[in-house]
């Protein structure tokens, strides 16, 4: 069978609920593989909840529906304060990034408390900039950007990643309305350890299912080389 934009391959799914230290309860989910433990685990940080970015976002989906059965890894998706999915709708209201920095210790503290294995971040767009601010916690092991804007986060953001020296990817659209490879490329130097990968035909929301497929096998190519690269066919 090929593998199709639509395809949900077996994994077990659990609905979760995240509760933040200052005191909301946040809902969510974690596929996992089904018959053997998870080598790694995905994190993932939605776009813009006010532009539509949640949970459900077509890539962060169509990773929980294929990495748990692909590649060994467990997929931890949460709507973060006040979005709404199909899910469900997560308390409290949107905060432009401040107060999501409670949303992003909850999850890791969720991954840690469960012994979900070798978290890594993966933040798509407002989720990058998440990343970069409060993603810095001694149980991540690293961290893969999908269209990084770098307006909220920036430099000063940047070299305390460099700092923490955890690796750090950032895959960026050829054609994306906000940062582009050549700008991206100067502007992460800021952090040495960082990748700069430039996606030829791309935009910033990775519509199309061959792009779907180069971020897939980039996310998998870091945190379970071995299951590199991924099958079209199962």
């Amino acid at each position: 069978m090929d593998i199709r934009a639509s395809t949900v391959l077996p994994a077990r799914r659990e609905d979760i609920e995240l509760q933040t230290a200052d005191g909301l309860t946040l809902v969510g989910e974690v596929a996992s593989p089904e018959s053997r433990p998870p080598v790694a685990t995905l994190v993932c940080l939605h776009p813009l909840p006010t532009h539509g970015g949640m949970m459900d976002s077509h890539v962060l989906r169509k990773a929980s529906y294929r990495l748990p059965a692909l590649a060994d890894i467990a997929v931890l998706r949460f709507n973060t304060r006040g979005t709404t999915s199909d899910r469900g709708t997560s308390q409290g209201s949107f905060d432009g990034g401040e107060g999501e920095r409670w949303d992003v210790a909850a999850a890791l503290e969720y991954a840690d408390f469960h012994d979900l294995p070798n978290p890594w971040l993966i933040g798509w767009s407002f989720g990058t900039e998440l990343a970069l601010k409060w993603g810095r916690d001694p149980i991540v092991r690293g961290a893969i950007l999908l269209s990084p804007p770098l307006k909220r986060a920036g430099e000063k953001d940047l070299v305390a990643w460099g700092e923490f020296g955890r690796p750090l990817v950032a895959l960026v659209p050829e054609h994306d309305d906000y940062l582009r490879p050549e700008e991206a490329a100067r502007r992460f130097a800021a952090a040495p350890q960082a990748e700069v990968v430039g996606v030829e035909g791309a935009k910033h929301l990775w519509v199309g299912e061959p792009y779907v497929r180069i971020v897939l096998n980039e996310i998998v190519k870091r945190v379970n080389p071995a299951a590199a690269p991924l099958p079209t066919t199962v």
